[in-house]
């Protein structure tokens, strides 16, 4: 009995807190490694760019083409970015930092800005007091309950496909970055989203000198907008899922939050590579300064973590249609399972 209790007791599962120890051993930076993975992003990067405007001379479809490719590369570009926030990316801060500000003009979001939204992100996902920055809004089913005919709506707009990953990554990346919302008393925050404009305006305007409209509307907006939206999209699967983890603040818990609130989204090699292991991102919530090419150890060495939240490319497409938060059943629910519910919960 005692062996068997002891069996038991070893193959129970870690609580969310006990990996934080455990995933510290991977949160040392390589240099060499770090300085790789930025080559071999922003070099084919810059070389598309350049093939894609000498190509205007022949073919827009080819320009269109070889954008649409480069977008690849841009998100990966906003990867890197991620990690230099998280101080991941190099051992001097520093470094990272002025590596993500310069990234931040290629990816048209002010670093330092976005630094601190992120971060507020890591520390308050999944607490029902604390939205509002950082993340998808997010309504209960009571709190949608209460709501008006015409709050529902806008509401439903918001989550709609259309909106969420049409038109709303043209509009956070083009527009809203160029502000910083939330933010519009700290001076530091201003200087950083206004140099990072004024260097996207002086590049903008040097293509335009050279090359003229073209190359604006067949280069960078395809690439910019393709890369927003496969980012917005991965933003909103790392979080939206059936099964996430949702609180009140009294009982809501970092450590939980982050193992049971991120999903593991199983990609194939190829965009596991483009998106930078990103998808892993129940690993990277819970220990944020593990770069994102050490990800794969981890799960290589802690199995219970690789078959943990595992969320497939077919799952993900389904969780799109989920879209309030059921305290009672802590699952996220459609609008069509809400109003079942509602008519179940009427006739009873």
């Amino acid at each position: 009995m005692i062996d068997t209790l002891d069996v038991q007791t070893k193959q129970a599962p870690r609580a969310a807190r006990d990996w934080v120890r455990i995933l510290a051993a991977y949160r040392e930076p390589r240099e060499f490694r770090s300085a790789f993975e930025l080559g071999v992003t922003i070099v084919p990067f810059v070389l598309l760019w350049a093939l894609a405007w000498w190509a205007l001379s022949y073919s827009y479809v080819l320009t269109f083409a070889l954008s649409v490719l480069n977008a690849g590369f841009l998100l990966r570009l906003f990867a890197i970015q991620h990690d230099c926030g998280h101080g991941a990316f190099f051992h001097n801060r520093s470094v990272s930092d002025w590596l993500g500000r310069a990234i931040g003009v290629f990816t048209l979001t002010p670093y330092d800005v976005w630094r601190h939204t992120h971060s507020v992100h890591h520390s308050s996902a999944g607490n029902l007091d604390k939205r509002g920055m950082g993340d998808v809004h997010t309504l209960t089913v009571d709190e949608y309950r209460q709501m008006t005919w015409f709050q529902r709506l806008k509401y439903r707009l918001y989550r709609h496909p259309i909106i969420l990953f049409g038109l709303g990554p043209g509009y956070l990346f083009l527009l809203q970055n160029r502000l910083p919302l939330g933010l519009m008393a700290n001076a530091r925050y201003w200087v950083s989203a206004m140099s990072t404009n004024a260097a996207i305006i002086a590049a903008l305007t040097t293509i335009v000198y050279f090359g003229g409209i073209m190359p604006v509307l067949l280069i960078f907006l395809p690439s910019t907008l393709l890369a927003a939206t496969a980012g917005v999209w991965l933003f909103y699967v790392q979080h939206q899922f059936e099964t996430t983890y949702w609180d009140e603040d009294e009982r809501w818990k970092l450590h939980d939050a982050a193992l049971h609130g991120s999903s593991h989204y199983v990609l194939p090699g190829v965009l596991n590579w483009f998106t930078a292991n990103i998808g892993i991102h129940h690993v990277h919530h819970l220990y944020s300064r593990i770069p994102f090419y050490r990800l794969p150890e981890v799960l290589r060495d802690h199995a219970e973590l690789a078959d943990g939240n595992r969320l497939t490319i077919k799952e993900s497409i389904a969780s799109a249609r989920l879209h309030l938060w059921d305290e009672k059943t802590k699952r996220l629910l459609s609008f069509s399972q809400e109003w079942i519910a509602r008519r179940t919960e009427t006739a009873a």
